[in-house]
């Protein structure tokens, strides 16, 4: 499978919620592996599909810790508090995009056909991807994955026509500005700039399931956040190192 991809197998929130579970409790890598391969193995009878899965799982959760600690530890402390699995949404599509850009990408397509209001297929959002990437082998099936997976969280939905998707668009809401500022700056860190303009961050299509109500006020009295007012007037928002 190509590296640069990595999302290469369909991915249920449930097993993301047990692959928390094992986090909160403090498991290791190895621990890990065991327990979710068991759970895996009552859906998937494959060996190897399985370690697929479980690899994500405990890259999501765990081995994506090594490039963001202190996101991931938040997370961490989320999970004390946050009793709904809809809330805890949050915290699952925030540490994905971290771990895998490629998710990110088709997640940023997928948001920006919803938001022009066009239907969502795979092979549209494959030929996006070819145009930006080039034609990886794996490409095709990782689309798929990626498409299968935000379905299964419940940001995509079926509709009457076969493999054409639409998009729920602010389906995620809290009253937890924290959380809603902790998602923020997973999406920053995860973008391929190092900065963005206030209004852009808030409204990046890879961030179309949740409901945004924070402001540049509230970013500017988190020390995570530098808010800059540029040379045209507009708003600039980095991460502190």
């Amino acid at each position: 499978m190509d590296k640069g991809i990595g999302f290469w197998r369909n991915i249920r929130l449930s097993w993301l919620e047990s692959a928390a579970a094992c986090r909160q409790r403090g498991m290791g890598a190895a621990e890990m592996r065991q327990h979710l391969d068991a759970i895996v193995a009552e859906t998937i009878a494959g060996a190897r599909s399985r370690r697929g899965v479980v690899a994500i799982l405990v890259k999501v959760w765990l081995g994506g810790r090594d490039l963001s600690p202190d996101l991931h530890d938040e997370a961490v402390r989320f999970l004390e508090r946050l009793e709904s699995p809809e809330e805890r949404l949050w915290l699952h599509y925030g540490l994905t995009l971290l771990a895998y850009p490629f998710f990110r990408a088709v997640a940023a397509e997928v948001g920006k056909l919803g938001r022009q209001g066009e239907p969502v297929t795979p092979g549209v959002v494959k030929r996006w991807l070819v145009a930006q990437r080039g034609n990886l082998g794996s490409l095709d099936k990782a689309v798929e994955r990626v498409l299968f997976s935000l379905r299964d969280w419940g940001l995509l939905e079926g509709t009457e026509r076969r493999n054409v998707y639409a998009v729920r668009h602010g389906i995620c809401t809290t009253a937890d500005p924290e959380l809603e500022l902790w998602l923020l700056a997973c999406a920053l860190r995860a973008h391929p700039a190092e900065g963005l303009p206030l209004l852009d961050l808030v409204r990046l299509p890879e961030l179309f399931p949740f409901r945004l109500t924070v402001g540049a006020d509230m970013l500017r009295r988190r020390a995570r956040f530098m808010v800059v007012r540029e040379g045209g007037g507009w708003d600039a928002v980095r991460l502190r190192e």
